[in-house]
């Protein structure tokens, strides 16, 4: 790549991740199909792109750990739950043509923004659910299929857990988007770079670029997200699931 091709590719980064560290998903809406524009193959820009979406986790985490926004059991449960099926779709997608999964996920995904904008009140205030063991089985079955969405078709699934997050664990938006970006960022992304690496190739060149727009990107997103409150990130997060949406079926 040229230094305009670099510099193109900063500014993609950057502002993607910006977006998503602050709507709590949906770097992938840019980052990922402008690797894909820019030459990359498939299971080529999907390794990469992970790689440096954890750089996005990591920037996001430095800002929420100030606020101390995590507990410990329901993080420990999005892990226990998210990483085999992040593990699991990884190790497929790279097997099966992704036509059809990705106009069924960006159906789904549009459903996500809707379903929001039709409840007002959804994810503003934090009401928390005193779960039983079948309700906590749901939610952790729930967990596990983001997951393997996640480790197969990167595009906007940290969306889909944000959502989960608030709707059947009770979470409001702002502390969502904090399990989403810290977890999902660092951990998820993680183990799913780690087995695309494994399975595909990296374009180590390109990664430097791509690892300092995220890691800023992350930092002034969860900025954002924690001085705007939630119902700024609620309109945020319709709007990416929307636009995340239509470009994967279009």
């Amino acid at each position: 790549m040229d230094w305009m091709e670099q510099l193109l590719l900063l500014v993609v980064s950057l502002v993607a991740n910006i977006f998503s560290a602050f709507a709590g998903g949906g770097a992938g809406l840019v980052q990922f199909p402008a690797l894909i524009f820019l030459g990359l193959p498939f299971g080529v820009a999907l390794a990469t792109h992970k790689v440096a979406s954890v750089a996005l986790g990591i920037g996001a985490t430095v800002r929420h750990m100030k606020e101390d926004s995590l507990e410990r059991q329901l993080a420990l449960r999005i892990l226990a739950f998210g990483l085999p099926g992040v593990v699991l779709g990884a190790m497929l997608i790279l097997r099966v043509p992704d036509q059809w999964a990705q106009l069924a996920l960006g159906l789904l995904t549009i459903g996500l923004g809707v379903y929001s904008m039709l409840n007002a009140r959804l994810g503003l205030e934090q009401v928390r659910r005193e779960l039983s063991l079948a309700g906590s089985l749901v939610g952790g079955a729930g967990l596990f299929v983001i997951g393997f969405l996640n480790g197969s078709l990167s595009s906007g699934t940290g969306l889909f857990c944000t959502l989960w997050l608030v709707r059947w664990y009770g979470l409001d938006y702002r502390r969502a988007v904090a399990y989403t970006l810290v977890l999902v960022g660092v951990f998820w992304n993680g183990t799913g770079a780690v087995t695309l690496g494994m399975l595909s190739e990296l374009k180590w060149s390109w990664l430097p670029v791509l690892l300092v727009g995220s890691l800023v990107g992350g930092y002034i997103g969860a900025h954002w997200s924690i001085i705007k409150g939630n119902r700024w990130i609620k309109r945020a997060f319709e709007f990416v699931t929307i636009l995340v949406g239509l470009k994967l079926i279009f």
